[in-house]
């Protein structure tokens, strides 16, 4: 995901923190009783309890490309029993981080993050491997895959020889110094589809991941050049934006139907950042001020995704503090109550450990109990059935203890995760 380090928006930072919301009625989808202070016991007996686990750049792991493969084995399985003993219940690991594959696919090269050679072979199966050691920890693991980016640059000749971007270069669009994949070519969609559901057949997923990246996040001054494919299948559409948002909104649909074709029983869920319009663009979004909004910027219809039941789970990327000014934690946990509530669509709720302690971060972020507050609000809403957290460098880190405190406020017991 990046993740919102690289992000640009219009907020501006509050240390004020609140506490959480007391009772309010029901029907307004808000908390339906005072909420306990932390350390109590878990209100349910299933909540997820998830972690990050990036590859893109060698974020999480591996700790650099090169490595034996014993040795990125070993770091693996690290963050697997790390996620144990915090009474965590799920990893979703990035196999699919650039156009590429974190197993042997016949569709896309071996990931330059594992060798740092894109195409060369790695000499294990780090999938299949995570797999099975998930599973004999008793973790789920959903497997993360990024649909369109295709390299963190623009170069298709640094992409390995046989790469699908270099045989079809009219599949490609170079956008803000990145190289994507573009969305509105039906050849595209049927091939990322095909090269992601290859991994959900060879292996028992628990789940298929999606992360915030659809169109790409808008860059100032610059244009993501889809002219042609419009001309070519835009025209039932009043708008660009109404074409590109069904564009996102059909690989949505295909992909979960793919999944139930090939692998029933594997879930399906999305990742998405957190706003999906303010309620100054729509009256039915969120009050706050995000310089991005996923409907208007990324042409991710978020909202309707969890309206009609597309997807399994929405885990959005509320990596705000509690009373931040332009988009508080606290009014974005009940905005997406209140949208999950009635449907069959889970919501779990992203969490920005990676702030916790970081340098350059607002006062709130330097607390080791913010985090743990996040969680003792939104468990005021029946709506939030867990957590993920970002990510899993960062657990191990626990700079400042923020991890280690919501386990002993939070994660007493162990749990299962929903179904």
């Amino acid at each position: 995901m990046g993740r919102m380090s690289r992000r640009v928006f219009a907020l501006a930072a509050l240390s004020t923190l609140v506490t959480a919301p007391g009772a309010v009625a029901a029907d307004t989808g808000g908390p339906a009783r005072e909420v306990a202070g932390a350390g109590r016991a878990p209100r349910t007996t299933a909540e997820m309890r998830g972690v990050w686990i990036a590859t893109v750049g060698n974020r999480d792991w591996p700790s650099r490309p090169g490595r034996t493969a014993a040795e990125q084995r070993k770091e693996l399985i690290a963050h697997l029993d790390r996620a144990v003993r915090h009474r965590l219940n799920t990893v979703i690991l990035q196999v699919r981080p650039t156009a590429d594959a974190l197993w042997p696919s016949p569709y896309e090269p071996w990931s330059e993050y594992l060798t740092g050679t894109q195409g060369r072979n790695p000499g294990w199966d780090p999938l299949g491997t995570a797999v099975t050691e998930a599973h004999a920890r008793g973790l789920r693991l959903h497997a993360w895959f990024n649909p369109y980016r295709i390299a963190n640059h623009t170069d298709p000749g640094r992409l390995a020889a046989a790469h699908p971007a270099r045989r079809h270069p009219t599949w490609a669009v170079p956008y803000g110094g990145r190289l994507y994949y573009n969305p509105g070519l039906p050849e595209v969609r049927a091939f990322v589809q095909r090269a992601m559901l290859d991994a959900v057949a060879r292996y028992p997923l628990d789940a298929v991941h999606f992360d915030d990246y659809f169109y790409p996040y808008p860059v100032a001054g610059q244009t993501f050049d889809d002219d042609d494919a419009y001309d070519r299948h835009g025209g039932a559409f009043p708008s660009r934006a109404a074409w590109r948002r069904d564009n996102i909104d059909t690989l949505v649909r295909e992909m979960a139907a793919g999944i139930r074709r090939v692998r029933p029983g594997t879930r399906f869920g999305i990742s998405p950042f957190g706003v999906w319009r303010n309620a100054t663009t729509d009256a039915r979004g969120s009050d706050t001020r995000a310089g991005v909004e996923t409907y208007d910027d990324l042409y991710a219809d978020t909202r309707t995704w969890v309206r009609e039941h597309w997807i399994d789970y929405l885990a959005p990327q509320l990596y705000w503090h509690i009373g931040n000014a332009g988009a508080d934690y606290a009014e974005l946990v009940a905005w997406w109550a209140r949208v999950a509530k009635g449907t069959k669509t889970q919501l779990y709720i992203g969490e920005a450990l990676y702030r916790a302690g970081a340098a350059g971060q607002p006062s709130a972020w330097r607390d080791p109990v913010e985090l743990s507050r996040h969680l003792t609000l939104a468990a005021g809403y029946p709506q939030v059935r867990g957590h993920v957290f970002f990510a899993a460098k960062d657990v191990a880190a626990d700079r400042i203890g923020a991890m280690a405190r919501v386990a002993a406020d939070h994660y007493r017991g162990p749990a299962e995760p929903p179904r």
